[in-house]
C-alpha cells in the first residue's frame, strides 16, 4: 500500500519538541538520560507507526522514558499530530532500525517490536528485526538485562523469532498464539486493533537475556 504524503510534514517535524532527527539522535548516544533530565528507565519501540502504542504508554507511565523509532517522515508527522497531552517522557526519532546501535549505548531497559515487517522471502530473513543481525545490535543498546516484547500477526515471523531468540540465548518467559484471547491488553497498536477486529490471532512473546 502506498503511503499518502502528509502536507507540511517538514514543518510539523521541525516545530515539534518530540521529534529528533537521526543526526541529533546519534549526537545524543550515551546521553539520553541527560536529554530526558532524569534517571528513569528508557523503553524503545522500533517501528512505532502512527504512535498509538508509544503515546498511550507515555501517558500511563510518566516515570518511564519512551522513545519511538520510525523511518517514515510522513508517519511520524501523523504521530506527532496525535499527541494531545504534554509528555516530558516521550521522544520520536526518524531512523532506520539498522542505526539503533548508533543511537543508544547500553542505555535502554525494554524493547518493543510491534508488527514489524515480516520480510517473508527466505533470502531476506536477516532483515527481520529478530534476526541475529539485529540481536547483535541490541546487545550494544541494552543495559544489564535485555527485555524484548514482540507482537505480530504473521505466524511465519513469530515462529522464526521464537527460534532465533532461543538460539541466541534468550529465555522465552511468555508466549501466546492468541494474545487477545489470553490477555486482553489495555494498550494496543493501530495494526493490532485492525487485525483483532478482523478476527485474526495476535502472536506475542516476551523474552529476556542477561547482557554481559
Amino acid at each position: 500500500m502506498r503511503l499518502r504524503n502528509v502536507k507540511n510534514k517538514e514543518e510539523i517535524l521541525q516545530s515539534s519538541s518530540y521529534f529528533i532527527s537521526l543526526f541529533e539522535a546519534k549526537e545524543n548516544r550515551g546521553k539520553w538520560k541527560k536529554l530526558f533530565k532524569n534517571d528513569n528507565p528508557i523503553f524503545v519501540e522500533i517501528g512505532m507507526g502512527k504512535g498509538k502504542f508509544i503515546i498511550e504508554n507515555a501517558e500511563k507511565y510518566p516515570n518511564i522514558n519512551f522513545v519511538g523509532v520510525e523511518k517514515s517522515d510522513s508517519i511520524i508527522a501523523k504521530c506527532l499530530k496525535n499527541i494531545v497531552e504534554k509528555l516530558d517522557n516521550l521522544k520520536i526519532i526518524q531512523a532506520d532500525a539498522l542505526f539503533i546501535d548508533d543511537i543508544f549505548d547500553h542505555e535502554i531497559s525494554h524493547l518493543y517490536l510491534n508488527f514489524s515487517d515480516p520480510w517473508p522471502k527466505k533470502r531476506h530473513h536477516l532483515r527481520r528485526l529478530s534476526s541475529t543481525v539485529f540481536l547483535e545490535k541490541y546487545e550494544k543498546v541494552f543495559c544489564d538485562m535485555m527485555i524484548i516484547e514482540m507482537r505480530t500477526d504473521n505466524l511465519q515471523l513469530y515462529q522464526y523469532s521464537l527460534i532465533s531468540f532461543s538460539q541466541n540465548g534468550y529465555i522465552l518467559n511468555d508466549i501466546s498464539f492468541d494474545f487477545h484471547h489470553d490477555r486482553k491488553p489495555t494498550i494496543t497498536t493501530e495494526y493490532e486493533d485492525k487485525f483483532s477486529r478482523e478476527g485474526l490471532p495476535i502472536y506475542y512473546l516476551l523474552c529476556t537475556k542477561k547482557n554481559v
